[in-house]
């Protein structure tokens, strides 16, 4: 039984009510539903004040700061963070049927609540406009500021529109919700929850639900999940848990795409479960829907991969002593799989972390290759990687921002027409901003009228996060922050090329 999400109720949940605990995750692939909270936990009922399923007269992203300073530089990621974790995949969906693109993201009710709400929003291709944001889960009435909590969303072959609010940890679970109507964000009802934080969410009309997350198993590991119906879900089964000689701990996280073919994973790794010495590629892919997996070449992968030499490594940075930081995963024209990452000499922000290389991994059919095409200042300057038949196109903030040393600058297209071998840089998207730009996000099967989205931001105190899109050919639109209709046309942004 479904209940629409203004009477959703969570606040104290034992991990007890999951059926989860620290003890590793069983790989029988028994499908079972995912746990509820009703009659499984002690709750409260959710504040009286909780705003979910209301409409939000403009958008207006999140802004956070992680508090955690790793030089005199700033903290290690802050600013507006609407589009954050790369690692929520996808945050946008394009549906022909409809001619609209549907997103979710991290947002507030006004600049100075610190609180997130999960909203979702639309943009219709035949008038140009977008329709005011929509909360899915408020979880500003749970005393939640954290955009790790940020939702993803998908489309079912029916039209009904998924959301997947990620949770922290395992003290918060992640929360399935599901649109009462097809291609409509006026309401959701909610389904169910589990523990589910950086939730990657794959559909096949035929098959269902491939869902890859992370557990805080005391670090954090990843696993995946499927489900013909998006309520009855397979139990977890581990992707990696790299221990070496020496460690005590494991950790890593991962980034997928899927082709209609293939589901791809690529990967890193935390030494000994130190998130900030994340490093090295692994790279495994599955062409029966996570019966088996392979290499690129084809040769077999046993899951959970638990060394860091293997035949899933294609780029050991561990041994160059550097830091990865892999931002996505697509294909090129002939479904070969291209790697998006940058690299850093460690993870401190400022001058003494180093250049911060932007990178491309690529399968040739024989071999990876690397190349690099951009350098930026901060780790977390973040993009995505497109396909466009014979050419690729990354969209990231590769240039200096207002905040030189903080999360994110100004965005720039950069387009690759021999398979990412090379880069040339496209056109300049944001130049002279108040506040820097990150977080890059590519939609699923983008329309090119809304090619790309993300926030802004000043990473250096509390500020103002606007949202922003922009079209294949990079002209850019500034998301209305205040809407004094139910549907209202964007700002354009006009840029004057460096």
């Amino acid at each position: 039984m479904k209940k629409l999400i203004p009477a959703l109720v969570l606040l104290s949940v034992s991990l007890s009510a999951f059926g989860q605990s620290s003890k590793p995750a069983r790989e029988s692939g028994a499908v079972r539903p995912a746990a509820t909270l009703r009659n499984e936990a002690t709750v409260d009922a959710a504040p009286s004040g909780s705003m979910n399923g209301r409409k939000i007269d403009g958008y207006r992203g999140i802004w956070f700061t992680i508090g955690q300073a790793r030089s005199d530089y700033g903290d290690k990621y802050s600013g507006g963070l609407g589009t954050y974790t790369m690692k929520h995949i996808p945050l946008a969906v394009y549906a022909p049927e409809v001619r609209k693109t549907f997103f979710v993201f991290g947002g507030t009710d006004k600049t100075e609540n610190p609180y997130l709400l999960c909203m979702a929003g639309c943009y219709d291709h035949d008038t140009g406009m977008l329709c005011k944001p929509v909360v899915v889960y408020d979880k500003g009435c749970l005393g939640v500021g954290d955009p790790h909590d940020d939702p993803t969303i998908q489309l079912d072959k029916d039209g009904y529109i998924w959301v997947f609010v990620a949770g922290r940890g395992n003290k918060r679970p992640g929360i399935r919700f599901k649109s009462s109507k097809p291609y409509d964000i006026s309401s959701f009802e909610y389904v169910n929850e589990s523990v589910m934080a950086y939730p990657e969410v794959i559909y096949d009309p035929d098959k269902g639900f491939f869902l890859f997350e992370t557990r805080y198993d005391g670090v954090r590991r990843t696993f995946y999940q499927t489900s013909a119906d998006g309520i009855n879900w397979s139990d977890y089964q581990p992707i990696a848990s790299i221990i070496e000689p020496g460690e005590k701990r494991s950790g890593h996280y991962q980034f997928v795409n899927y082709d209609g073919e293939k589901l791809v994973c690529c990967f890193n790794r935390h030494i000994n479960g130190a998130v900030d010495t994340r490093t090295n590629i692994y790279y495994i892919q599955s062409k029966d829907w996570g019966k088996t997996w392979t290499t690129a070449d084809g040769s077999p992968v046993t899951l959970p991969v638990t060394r860091e030499e293997g035949p899933a490594l294609i780029r050991n940075y561990h041994a160059e002593g550097k830091n990865c930081y892999i931002k996505d995963i697509n294909f090129d024209s002939k479904g070969r799989p291209v790697i998006y990452y940058v690299t850093s000499d460690n993870h401190l922000t400022g001058p003494a972390g180093g250049p911060r290389t932007h990178c491309v991994a690529r399968w040739t059919g024989k071999k990876w290759a690397f190349s690099s095409f951009a350098e930026s200042t901060h780790c977390y300057d973040s993009g995505s990687l497109w396909s466009d038949g014979d050419e690729l196109t990354i969209i990231t903030p590769s240039d200096p921002g207002p905040q030189l040393w903080g999360t994110g600058g100004e965005m720039v297209m950069w387009k690759s027409r021999d398979c990412g071998k090379s880069w040339k840089r496209h056109r300049t998207l944001t130049h002279n901003s108040p506040r820097n730009h990150g977080y890059a996000r590519r939609p699923l099967n983008c329309n090119d009228d809304f090619y790309a989205f993300w926030a802004d931001g000043n990473p250096d105190k509390r500020s103002i996060s606007y949202l922003y899109f922009c079209n294949s050919k990079g002209d850019v639109f500034r998301m209305p922050y205040k809407m004094d209709s139910e549907w209202q046309k964007p700002e354009v942004v006009t840029v004057v090329e460096k």
